[in-house]
């Protein structure tokens, strides 16, 4: 489980435990100055308008370890920030070494001024490694601690660890996907720009506050942005999130709002699968909310090559990677527990214009990497020396609800039909309205694709599972991509969301 986490592009690292009840704080520095809303912004406004400057990698020969040894670096949980300050938020760090070299400097803000915070190897048990020298090597990252699931039990609620990445969990679940400030080439022919958060300030949160505001500036060689999070913890964990960016080059191909996350196989899509478990993903779909008010949902795949998808729209009203599949038995994985993996919805705040939810899936042989990315990608380039705005809500929960009068996808399975040639396509949906019709109803099966030969488009109760079941038989024609559409409806409209898959021979 700790491999399978860390080695998942490097991005964060595993649960490592609470902080307990009460603790110290860690020296801090002298003051940083005055600090106000707008002051991350004129810092990104500075940024972008000079030249790139590429982060500080070094680090003493000690702290070039490998995963084992990386793993033994332990923040000690009594000198957590704010320990036995009575707060309902406390801080922990990350130390610089193996798959995070990039060096990051971190503030509190109290009071209207930012103060930074030291590091020491004090702060960190090496167990049997030296202390490392060399002074000030500031930190990898950090993550906030909360009572999430219980009151006198500080839980991880979320982590800064790794370019931009950043991750949390939710009552009751465990880490899974990862969400990221920014992305620059996801999916395209050159290679990935990743852009990462080189400094930020966290503000002393009020005691009894349900929420805590950390700040954060982004840099890369073609942009630099600012960024504030007001992150409350709960059933359903809650980012409120307000980008400023400012771009040094045309951003032709940006990714706002970007989310990563993984699927292996699934019954939908196990062709070469040769394992006993039915399932292996952090995520099974990607949901869509557009502009028009029609609810989407997209099942994943591991594709042969790299596949990209977008879906054009204007002032989408929300997307996301979700795991819908909540059940032991849909994995049967006592050690990874992936029906415990959050989902994340992105809620778009204000009018972003045209553009388009893009989809990127990449081949992968294994669970421990990422190959997943979703984003917001604006229809026009943002150009260099401007300012661009982009606020969201992030809602990392089970499941979030859009349009409950509509029934959603709880499953899709795919097989061989018996005629040669030909795939069985089976749909299963639960609630919305459709879940409260008599079995007697008339409900009808709207399914077409873009090319090839639909038949027997059937939709009828599931005793079994108190849900409906739409299934239909496809034929391919001869062109290798072709775009499948299903959903439920009668009289009065549509009874499901809208069903989309991309088949690929």
């Amino acid at each position: 489980m700790e491999r399978r986490e860390l080695l998942k592009a490097g991005l964060s690292l595993p649960l490592l435990g609470g902080c307990g009840t009460l603790g110290a704080i860690a020296t801090a520095t002298a003051a940083d100055g005055a600090f106000g809303a707008d002051t991350v912004a004129a810092l990104a406004r500075q940024l972008a308008a000079s030249a790139y400057r590429p982060p500080d990698t070094s680090l003493p020969e000690t702290l070039q370890v490998g995963y084992d040894q990386y793993r033994d670096i332990r923040f000690d949980p009594a000198q957590a920030i704010w320990r036995g300050d009575g707060l309902p938020f406390q801080l922990q760090f990350f130390h610089r070494g193996f798959l995070f070299p990039n060096r990051v400097d971190v503030s509190l803000v109290q009071d209207g001024a930012a103060t930074a915070l030291a590091y020491s190897p004090q702060l960190f048990d090496f167990k049997n490694m030296p202390a490392p020298e060399g002074g000030d090597l500031g930190f990898a990252g950090f993550r906030i601690h909360t009572p999430l699931n219980r009151a006198d039990y500080y839980d991880e609620l979320c982590a800064f660890l790794g370019a931009s990445y950043f991750r949390a969990v939710a009552k009751g679940l465990g880490y899974g996907l990862s969400a990221r400030g920014l992305a620059l080439g996801s999916g395209d022919a050159g290679p990935e720009e990743f852009p990462l958060f080189k400094r930020f300030w966290i503000e002393r949160p009020a005691a009894g506050a349900n929420h805590i505001v950390v700040h954060a500036l982004l840099d890369s060689p073609s942009a630099a942005a600012a960024f504030r999070f007001a992150i409350t913890p709960g059933a359903e964990t809650v980012f409120d999130v307000r980008m400023r960016l400012y771009p040094r080059v045309t951003l032709n191909r940006a990714g706002i709002a970007p989310l990563t996350s993984m699927f292996e196989f699934d019954a939908g899509d196990r062709v070469g699968v040769d394992d006993y478990r039915p399932a292996v993903h952090d995520s099974d779909g990607l949901a869509m909310l557009n502009g028009r008010g029609e609810q989407l949902w997209r099942p994943l795949r591991n594709p042969a090559g790299v596949q990209i998808s977008g879906f054009e729209d204007r002032n989408p009203r929300g997307f996301g990677l979700m795991q819908r599949k909540r059940s032991f038995a849909h994995y049967a994985d006592t050690e990874a527990r992936y029906q415990n993996r959050p989902s994340l919805w992105v809620e778009p705040r204000g009018d972003w214009g045209a553009g388009a939810v893009t989809l990127v899936e990449i081949p992968t042989a294994d669970e421990y990497h990422d190959n997943i990315v979703a984003f917001w990608r604006p229809a026009a380039p943002l150009a260099a020396g401007r300012e661009y705005r982009f606020d969201y809500r992030l809602h990392w929960c089970r499941d979030h609800d859009w349009q409950r009068d509509l029934a959603t996808v709880a499953m899709t399975r795919i097989g061989a039909a018996p005629q040669p040639g030909t795939r069985l396509v089976v749909i299963e949906l639960a609630g919305g309205r459709l879940a409260k019709l008599p079995h007697t109803a008339k409900v009808d099966a709207d399914v077409w694709a873009s090319n090839g030969r639909i038949a027997n488009p059937v939709i009828y109760a599931n005793p079994e599972t108190g849900g409906w079941r739409l299934s239909f038989e496809f034929t391919p024609a001869s062109e290798r991509d072709v775009e499948l559409h299903a959903r439920a409806q009668d009289a009065r409209g549509p009874l499901s969301e809208t069903w989309l898959y991309r088949w690929t021979p």
